[in-house]
């Protein structure tokens, strides 16, 4: 449970990173209110791309006309193997017709609660794209994850460099590199600044303040909850809480996020003091919409893995570098962490944060999660 740093993480020297950051925000913000972005990869020509949610066949059709060449669908390798087009492995998948594809066959392709002939889909060519993180394609799909939508979206070379100035210039799309859609969870997580802060009482933990981090792009914020007054030379009683609207705030049954969220509270209020960081990774990372997707398949009898792995997505797309950051900004290096999950402990030491002790943090099934439950310990390695 040492703590050592993750070399790999440090920025680049010559590096704008409040452009880099501020250019794949609005790239999400485009794809989200189904308008194109233009994807610059290290190599290969520029990808004009749209998001599956917002696509009509105007918008397809469009992107012919710019590009001169039919769009192909890119999903990711986890909604292919779903489709049986391939087994599971890194990258992703193009699926080119030789016809125009139609928005609402791309709708079903990219959307496992949608209605789907799969033996339709394996006479479609399709090709697969190798998992270098900054290939066009992979970058596309990649913020697709950012803008927390399907993890799919439709793609056009722009083989011509004229063609490409004339795209960003004249006709106002937005322009974005693989380099900087690949690194900015990292760089949004290294420029966290504190904010704002206030004095919070909350029941049974009257002694509470809330303290708020904002990355530079003015991204999704974190929060830190601290409880009485700890001390930064020694392991501090920590949980880091994923935020989960329909447990936390509703009282969901389906999960122990609730209980997680006020026994940690509790608990910590009981020791004294300690502090909850309160993350904005809704879904394991997914976003609440694809969350409530995900629940829709699990009522069909998949489990919260299976049903991440349908919608595209990994099992777990949630990172704790912005966990560590805020450590390290209220001067903390070493915690007790309160967890069951064993990947916790790994990343905050990955990321230069010592874990002194896991300290259990369970609570007994409601009736509605035992399944849920089993499938964090069968499948997730949590430690119930």
């Amino acid at each position: 449970m040492t703590a050592t740093a993750d070399p790999t993480l440090v920025a680049p020297g010559a590096f704008d990173r409040q452009s880099s950051l501020r250019a794949v925000e609005r790239a999400c913000g485009e794809l989200r209110r189904g308008d194109p972005v233009l994807v610059r990869p290290d190599y290969g020509p520029a990808l004009l791309a749209h998001g599956v949610e917002a696509l009509t066949d105007g918008a397809i059709a469009r992107m012919r006309e710019l590009t001169g060449v039919p769009p192909a669908l890119v999903i990711t390798v986890q909604r292919a193997a779903a489709l049986g087009l391939c087994g599971e492995q890194a990258g992703v998948m193009a699926i080119e017709p030789a016809e125009l594809l139609s928005a609402d066959l791309v709708r079903r392709i990219s959307d496992p609660t949608e209605p789907i002939d799969a033996a339709l889909v394996a006479t479609l060519p399709s090709r697969s794209f190798a998992p270098t993180s900054r290939d066009g394609a992979v970058a596309v799909a990649r913020l697709a994850k950012l803008a927390r939508l399907l993890p799919a979206a439709v793609i056009a070379p722009v083989e011509r460099p004229l063609a490409t100035e004339r795209l960003v210039a004249r006709l106002d799309i937005l322009s974005v590199s693989a380099f900087d859609i690949d690194h900015y969870e990292h760089h949004a997580a290294r420029s966290l600044t504190r904010v704002a802060d206030a004095r919070v009482p909350l029941a049974g933990a009257p002694e509470t303040r809330i303290i708020a981090f904002r990355p530079v792009d003015g991204g999704q914020e974190h929060l830190a909850i601290v409880i009485g007054q700890p001390e930064a030379d020694a392991p501090v009683l920590a949980r880091l809480h994923s935020q989960c609207f329909t447990g936390d705030l509703l009282g969901s049954l389906r999960c122990d996020c609730g209980q997680q969220l006020r026994g940690a509270i509790a608990e910590i209020a009981r020791q004294g003091s300690g502090m909850l960081l309160y993350l904005a990774q809704e879904g394991r990372g997914i976003g609440l919409i694809n969350k409530l997707r995900a629940y829709r398949l699990q009522d069909g009898d998949f489990d919260t893995v299976d049903a991440n792995e349908m919608l595209g997505y990994d099992a777990d797309e949630r990172i704790y570098l912005p966990a560590a950051e805020m450590l390290r900004h209220l001067g903390f290096r070493t915690v007790k962490l309160m967890t069951n999950n064993p990947d916790k402990v790994e990343q905050l030491a990955r990321f230069g944060i010592e874990v002194a002790e896991r300290v259990p943090h369970a609570f007994p099934a409601n009736g509605h999660n035992e399944f849920y439950l089993g499938t964090k310990r069968r499948r997730s390695g949590h430690i119930l």
